[in-house]
């Protein structure tokens, strides 16, 4: 019996989501495994949440998106970062890190 994916915090997605395309283009199926094998197995985005946040993102331009060929010969949408993207990366990254060791250190030590 697997568990099921924990929630993710409001604006979680949008960093996971940004973070992924940093290394570069993908589309969002394959936005969806990297998040998920990258998490082992731990985190699974579903389809309905990722594709709305991927318009939110390229309409706000922290993504930018190009029409190609999949590897599986299918017209698929390939998104990438933006300079404003890399930038609103790199603050969402250092808040969700200090986040992160406030509720550890809270977890560890009350």
């Amino acid at each position: 019996m697997s568990k099921a994916s924990p929630s993710l915090p409001y604006g979680t997605l949008d960093l996971l989501i940004l973070r992924t395309v940093a290394n570069g283009g993908l589309h969002g199926y394959g936005i969806l495994q990297e998040i998920h094998e990258t998490s082992n197995n731990l985190l699974r985005i579903e389809e309905g949440s990722l594709y709305p946040a991927l318009h939110r993102l390229e309409t706000t331009g922290l993504l930018k998106a190009e029409w190609a060929t999949s590897d599986n010969n299918r017209r698929a949408k390939y998104y990438s970062l933006t300079v404003k993207g890399r930038r609103q990366l790199a603050e969402e990254q250092k808040n969700w890190e200090r986040v992160a060791e406030g509720v550890t250190r809270v977890l560890r030590y009350a």
